[in-house]
């Protein structure tokens, strides 16, 4: 069973469960593992960096530097 039918399964499940002590059980482990999660390395980009990127980004396109989605999914079938 792929990724996304399994996410809908669990969507469908959670829409469906009426035993709100399972639920609160299944809502706090969700929540305290997000924040237990460690994104110090995760700086967010200044605002001048962030238009340094998207000028580069547009001279890149601009000059053919990019990839196509056909192109990443040829690359992606090689992995």
């Amino acid at each position: 069973m792929d990724l996304q039918t399994r996410k809908l399964n669990l969507i469908t499940y959670l829409a469906q469960l009426q035993d709100e002590s399972f639920f609160e059980k299944i809502e706090n482990y969700i929540l305290t593992k997000f924040e237990k999660e460690d994104h110090s390395e995760f700086i967010p980009f200044t605002v001048e960096a962030l238009v340094e990127r998207i000028e580069k980004s547009e001279e890149d396109f601009k000059n053919g530097n990019f990839k196509t989605q056909e192109d990443l999914e040829n690359q992606s079938a090689n992995w």
